[in-house]
């Protein structure tokens, strides 16, 4: 068996959003694991029907610890792939020199970096809403295609909401804007990709260029990727094949890349 994967869904996602990928990637000779945060396990539909007790009071260190579990129990560092507030976890995984490759998809941006966009700001606003408090953000079908999957048809739409969609804690974004979601940018790492969506309304493809920028590190590798058309349900919609290729070319190119940096874990 080849190197393994680590898939990290993002907010409003479990798991079940990586079938296809895993299968790619099974395909290409990784071995892939697709944790859940917690309070993300199971079928989405009974999660959204019955959401877990203490959903509303996850915050970001909960999952992360979660998934840094998953990545320090490999025999050796893995590959991370991570979608929205996965891509951040990608990110502070690479910067504490826990994993071997990054690949932030749609990313949640380090350091409270922010878009003037219109769909970022009414989406981070809807989200995050202080007035809240703990309640969990649950997510409908009208706000999933019109912020989530907004390049599908309403058809479309509705049949990515009834088998990924899931509710989520308000707590998880509002960390990831705060110090738990801060990278020192100017150190070294390993090889590190940012794929952004042309069409994404809850992170758009300026900021994730944005991040890839603040990177500042000469010798290290940093790339960004925009592809067209594409929404934050970029892993899921029509294309996503396009999107898993060129991420395992890009492996392919670096996969003898073992850049190793002084960093505190």
């Amino acid at each position: 068996m080849g190197s393994t994967i680590v898939f990290i869904h993002g907010m409003f996602q479990n798991p079940k959003s990586w079938e296809k990928w895993t299968n790619y990637f099974t395909g290409q000779g990784y071995n892939c694991i697709t944790p859940a945060w917690p309070l993300h396990d199971g079928d989405p539909e009974e999660l959204r029907t019955n959401p877990p007790e203490g959903l509303g009071d996850l915050h970001l260190q909960d999952i992360i610890a979660e998934i840094e579990a998953v990545v320090k129990a490999q025999e050796k560092p893995p590959i991370v792939i991570g979608h929205s507030v996965g891509g951040l976890i990608t990110q502070i995984l690479l910067a504490k020199g826990l994993i071997k490759t990054g690949v932030a998809i749609s990313s949640v941006a380090p350091n409270a970096m922010l878009s003037f966009d219109w769909g970022f700001i009414k989406n981070s606003a809807l989200i995050a809403n202080p007035l809240k408090g703990n309640e969990p953000f649950f997510m409908d079908e009208e706000s999933f295609h019109g912020a989530f999957c907004n390049t599908l048809s309403p058809e479309g739409a509705k049949l990515a909401y009834d088998e990924f969609a899931t509710h989520d804690s308000r707590n998880v974004l509002r960390d990831c804007m705060g110090t738990d979601g801060h990278i020192d940018l100017d150190m070294p790492h390993r090889p590190l990709l940012l794929i952004a969506g042309e069409n994404d309304q809850i992170i758009p493809a300026s900021l994730t260029k944005k991040n890839a920028e603040a990177y500042t590190d000469e010798v290290s590798i940093t790339d960004f990727k925009t592809f067209a058309n594409r929404s934050h349900y970029i892993c899921g919609e029509p294309g996503w094949e396009e999107v898993a290729r060129y991420i395992n070319e890009w492996l392919e190119k670096h996969k003898q890349t073992d850049y190793v940096h002084n960093t505190s874990v």
